[in-house]
């Protein structure tokens, strides 16, 4: 699986940056940074999904469309264990999308703790400060688990 490879390297490159360039350097180019890697890590470990799901004959062909590739995985996996975490993440994926291209946004508190982006993402403020790019750099790493898990199924404790 090329794919779920290529999100895996992408997840350390983006480790590295929510935990020691941010670290070092908290400005709001560094968060902007941090999802555009959250973007590179998502969106191969999707593909991974449309791969195995393919190889399995439930697809013929993947789109080159993200939206479209969203909504084939929520398809293909709406009858298994799976589909309302994969619908959480499909919500969050588009959403972190979006916020890497923003273009207006202000930021505060730069080289600060409370270093943070705001702006304005379908009619809603949104802020982006440490906590909640920890938050974020969470649930893609339990996505590319998530994708470990569908495609290799559960590791025994």
């Amino acid at each position: 699986m090329e794919s779920l490879d290529d999100a895996k390297k992408q997840l350390k490159r983006l480790d590295h940056s929510v935990y020691v360039s941010l670290k070092y350097t908290r400005t709001v180019d560094v968060l902007r940074s941090i999802v555009e890697r959250m973007v590179n890590t998502l969106d191969p470990a999707m593909d991974a999904l449309l791969d195995h799901a393919k190889e399995e004959g439930k697809l013929t062909d993947i789109p080159s469309n993200v939206p479209l590739k969203c909504r084939l995985i929520k398809e293909v996996y709406s009858d298994t264990e799976y589909k309302d975490r994969l619908d959480e993440v499909i919500k969050f994926f588009m959403f972190i999308r979006k916020l890497r291209r923003v273009e207006d946004y202000e930021s505060i508190n730069e080289y600060r703790r409370h270093v943070a982006l705001i702006t304005e993402i379908d009619g809603e403020d949104v802020e982006i400060n440490l906590d909640i790019i920890h938050e974020y750099y969470d649930k893609t790493k339990e996505f590319i688990e998530l994708v470990n898990e569908i495609l290799f199924g559960k590791e025994d404790d």
